[in-house]
């Protein structure tokens, strides 16, 4: 079923395409940030596995889960922030303030470590976490900004797809780098040289909106601007209405199967180093190569699960499409999950294999639930997904402190099994619950004049509001006086 009102495109080649591969490039060195701490870890807690010349620092495992969750708490505190934030200086601004913050930091860190230790290796990552915490509401809002209703998923799904590039770059370079003449003080200059240079592109390049752009076409600029009106999606500057977004049961649903879903993703992303190295005896070089493998089945699984969307919404809505989607997505990770605990050195071909099955196949949460805050409510886009973001950041706080408390010998395979099983069950139940109370209709609270008196919602709601597929509850109550009075 269409959920929206077709419009004849313009163009492929628009300017709206640059603005989502810049958000695209942005997510791969965010990613790519926060990870390859892991592998700089390794290498710095382990010189043999790395580059002989550089100092080694004997951490414990407890440290180092503060060092990897310290950037996670930092992404908590400025996320709901960082959406209000843009409301005031523009997305442009934050995004830019975010990168720049973050690359610097990046730069600084070889040089702070000798002098400050795990702890100021801590400081930096809560800094790092601070300033990346702006990014992702003002992406989400970006793209609700630009993309046209019907280009939503799709230009969402693919610019969310960054964030794999990055975790590949990072498995597929730290290694290397942390072997080659640069050590592991290179993994931080080279995130952060990339992060300096997007930002001058992004300087020149990057927008708040259609409207205020000077480089995009006035064709495309009338195209998506009127789709965005044509199906009452156009993002306009009102107040919040926080009782309505926190007492909302879909949104509820959607953060939890966010916290959900990023428990189980966070522990694989986090951890995989760790466990190949401890339990499958793998060093720093094959297991960066490794395990980058799963993560380029979800830059090819993105494609897949977009094209089987457009298969089943022929036949089904939109709002059973993206369950059936995201059920996949959650409940066999969920299985392998279970499965690759019981796995030793002598399994590694399995082992890999079953990597890739569990985040190549979630990768389908992009598409399932994953572009869910812009179809419940496109005006505050960029608050929803603040609020649930920062439910994922605690999430990724929580897990790798966890896998810390749970893994206190990286070679113990048992003590693993119990962390990938809770993680599975953790899939499974968040995804249970957002299969009952999930949807993908917008919400009542979405409309410009939700806080305003009643009569002035009524007189500003438009005819071909009613003919939506999903009415929100506030069309219906005021059909009704409309049906008792035939």
């Amino acid at each position: 079923m269409a959920e929206i009102e077709k419009t004849p495109a313009p163009p492929r080649l628009s300017f709206r395409n640059v603005q989502f591969f810049l958000v695209f490039l942005c997510y791969a060195l965010n990613f790519m940030s926060r990870l390859n701490c892991s592998f700089a870890l390794v290498a710095m807690t382990n010189a043999e596995s790395a580059n002989l010349d550089f100092d080694e620092y004997n951490w414990n495992e407890q440290q180092i889960s503060y060092i990897i969750s310290a950037a996670n708490f930092g992404v908590v505190l400025t996320m709901i922030p960082g959406s209000l934030i843009s409301r005031k200086i523009g997305i442009k601004a934050t995004i830019a303030a975010s990168v720049l913050g973050s690359s610097i930091l990046s730069l600084v860190t070889p040089a702070s470590i000798p002098l400050g230790g795990w702890q100021i290796y801590c400081v930096i990552r809560l800094l790092q976490g601070m300033f990346q915490g702006l990014f992702f509401p003002c992406s989400v809002q970006h793209l609700a900004n630009w993309a046209p209703p019907s280009e939503v998923t799709r230009f969402g799904a693919l610019s969310y797809n960054g964030a794999a590039v990055g975790i590949v770059l990072a498995m597929g370079s730290s290694g290397f780098i942390a072997k080659s003449s640069w050590g592991w003080p290179g993994i931080s200059y080279f995130a952060g040289v990339l992060g300096i240079i997007w930002n001058v592109i992004w300087h020149f390049l990057g927008n708040n909106s259609p409207a205020s752009s000077k480089y995009i076409s006035p064709e495309e600029r009338d195209f998506i601007l009127e789709s965005q009106q044509k199906n009452n999606g156009a993002q306009r500057k009102i107040p919040i209405p926080w009782k309505a977004i926190f007492t909302s049961p879909p949104f509820l649903s959607l953060v939890i199967v966010n916290l959900s879903t990023y428990w189980g993703y966070i522990t694989i992303l986090l951890e995989i180093p760790l466990y190949m190295q401890g339990v499958l005896n793998m060093d720093i070089k094959s297991n960066s190569i490794f395990s980058s493998i799963p993560f380029v089945a979800v830059v090819f699984m993105a494609f897949v699960y977009l094209y089987l969307l457009k298969i089943l919404s022929k036949s089904y809505s939109i709002n059973f499409s993206k369950k059936i989607i995201n059920t996949i997505a959650t409940w066999i990770p969920a299985a392998a999950l279970f499965w690759v605990g019981f796995l030793d050195e002598n399994q590694k071909e399995l082992a890999i294999s079953l990597m890739v099955i569990i985040v190549g196949v979630n990768a389908g949460i992009t598409v399932g639930s994953g572009m869910n805050t812009n179809e419940l409510s496109p005006n505050h886009a960029g608050v929803l997904a603040a609020v649930a973001n920062t439910g994922r950041a605690i999430v990724s706080v929580i897990a790798p402190l966890f896998a810390g408390i749970v893994v206190n010998n990286n070679n113990n395979r048992f003590q693993w099994q119990i962390v990938f099983m809770v993680a599975g069950i953790v899939f499974f139940v968040g995804n249970l619950q957002y299969l009952i109370f999930g949807t993908t209709s917008k919400q009542s609270w979405d409309n410009e004049n939700f806080l305003k008196p009643y009569p002035d919602i009524e007189s500003d709601i438009k005819p071909e509001a009613n003919q939506r597929e999903d009415k929100s509850e506030l069309n219906e109550l005021i059909e009704k006086p409309i049906l008792l009075s035939k």
